[in-house]
């Protein structure tokens, strides 16, 4: 219903410029969907009593090849079955040979410009797909927790028993209780006057016997819970923050598949993070450390894919530094040579742009574009568009050269379409005569995955804008304002690229 909303509109915007005599271009095409994809073919190798790890990467990544061939067509089918008048003869997939260079090229001048760069940060980690997601492909719904309010006892005060208060304590009220043992610090308002003589002090980690230090912060909100907020620096982005300022410890107390590690304790060591809070829970309230509960409505992300809870992890990633991309992206909206329709949508444009954080681009999937840095056994890290046959260093041979595991975020290559399909970086007939396109067609729903970055891969690469006008249309939903699932169904996303001389288009 989607392509039938969609690829309608394109489809007029296209014969009608052919009816007026214009030169029309309008290359169809899909992008591999890393993630989406990637699971599809896992849950078929569940069915045979497989992981994808029984069979190597290698051998997946053919498998999903295969499952493409089969599959892969379904969009293409779809445009052909509603008369979509593309010129088939132009269709692009984002793995081909020729895209998969331009994301290789892309990268590999980006990473000699410091404008990608490799390191431990907090990232949204899906449990189910084992991978890093950027912070615009979560999805926030409503949640109705609670507030666990957990006493701290402060260094030197009897500990008493349970039912007895203690006699010098502070309370911290927490949602995820199952982050405790990942606790480096608490943290009060330096303006707190209540919490004045506790600037200096340590308290006992519940649990655990561990003394952590209080620190005054203003990243604490006087008026949540108690005032007082536990900082685990692994586990939380605002608390990663705070311990980057104070020098504090990070101590990452989960598996990337959602169980709990050593660091969590022997006694929580193999549960899964849920039953790992049921668990706390119940031992702090043993332990005379539970003051009481309370009901907590909050906003708790899922991944956009799978819909499993996301959690905030430490995790060594590739990043985007992104702002330097944006202030050019976001002066040709300013100055008028990109015009949205409605035109409020510059609104949400600006407040995403002026607000950007670097982009994590690695996945810790098989099925994508392998990120092409290599690692010689001699140290030297290098990146290349093509794979090397000695070090650049040292000259040691392939043998001794391993290249980075993970793929890219699948939108790595999407932001590239409106000049990777005309041949990039190739300076190709079609692209002298289709680029800068004019416009863009699709839904307000992808205006961050994709409508703005290629804006600065635009004017980053090509030095020019890559459409004129973003026209922006509805998006279908059902009777209670829902999305229809676009994983439910085996298939890649579609990407369509139509251009017309004087007035080109680009569409999802």
């Amino acid at each position: 219903m989607g392509h039938a909303l969609n690829d309608t509109i394109q489809d007029v915007l296209v014969r009608w410029h052919r009816m007026r005599g214009d030169d029309t271009l309008w290359v169809p095409g899909t992008d591999h969907a890393g993630i989406a994809t990637q699971n599809v073919v896992e849950k078929a190798l569940r069915k045979e009593g497989k992981r994808r790890q029984d069979l190597g990467r290698e051998a997946f990544v053919e498998r999903v090849w295969e499952w493409k061939k089969q599959y892969g067509g379904t969009i293409v089918r779809q445009l052909r079955a509603l008369g979509c008048s593309c010129d088939w003869s132009h269709e692009r997939f984002t793995m081909d040979e020729g895209l998969s260079r331009a994301v290789a090229e892309v990268f590999t001048e980006m990473y000699e410009k410091d404008l990608v760069y490799r390191g431990n940060y907090i990232v949204n980690w899906c449990p189910r797909c084992g991978t890093a997601l950027a912070d615009d492909e979560i999805e926030h719904e409503p949640n109705h927790g609670h507030l666990w309010y957990v006493r701290y006892p402060v260094v030197g005060s009897a500990l008493g028993v349970k039912g007895e208060a203690y006699k010098d304590y502070i309370m911290v009220a927490t949602t995820r209780p199952e982050t405790l043992p990942g606790d480096t610090a608490v943290a009060v308002n330096p303006k707190d006057e209540r919490y004045l003589h506790l600037h200096g002090k340590t308290v006992i980690l519940p649990l655990t016997g561990r003394e952590i230090p209080v620190l005054p912060d203003d990243y604490v909100e006087r008026e949540f819970g108690t005032g007082i907020v536990k900082i685990t620096p692994a586990h939380d982005p605002n608390d990663f923050l705070v311990g980057k300022r104070h020098g504090l410890e990070e101590i990452n107390i989960m598996n990337g598949d959602g169980t709990m590690n050593e660091l969590a304790g022997a006694a929580y060591a193999g549960l899964d993070r849920f039953e790992c809070r049921e668990r706390i829970v119940a031992d702090l309230d043993a332990g005379g450390f539970l003051d009481h509960v309370e009901d907590y409505d909050n906003q708790v992300g899922h991944c956009y894919r799978c819909h499993t809870v996301v959690e905030s992890r430490l995790s060594k990633q590739w990043f985007v530094r992104m702002k330097p991309l944006a202030e050019k992206a976001m002066e040709v909206v300013r100055d008028g040579r990109i015009v949205f329709t409605p035109k409020r949508y510059e609104n949400t444009y600006f407040n995403w742009m002026e607000n950007i954080r670097d982009w994590c681009i690695s996945r810790q999937i098989w099925w994508g574009h392998r990120i092409p840095v290599y690692t010689c056994e001699c140290g030297h890290e290098w990146a290349a568009t093509e794979k090397p046959t000695a070090c650049p260093k040292c000259g040691a041979g392939a043998e001794k050269i391993t290249q980075d595991p993970d793929v890219l975020d699948t939108w790595f290559s999407s932001w590239l379409w409106p000049f990777s399909t005309l041949g990039w970086p190739d300076k190709t007939a079609d692209l002298a005569r289709y680029y800068p396109t004019t416009d863009l067609c699709t839904a307000p729903d992808i205006i961050f995955f994709w409508v703005a970055r290629m804006i600065m891969a635009g004017c980053r690469f090509m030095g020019d804008v890559p459409f004129r006008n973003v026209v922006l249309h509805g998006v279908v939903r059902d009777a209670h304002a829902r999305c229809p699932s676009r994983s439910a169904t085996p298939s890649t996303r579609s990407r369509s690229s139509a251009s017309t001389a004087p007035t080109p288009c680009a569409s999802r």
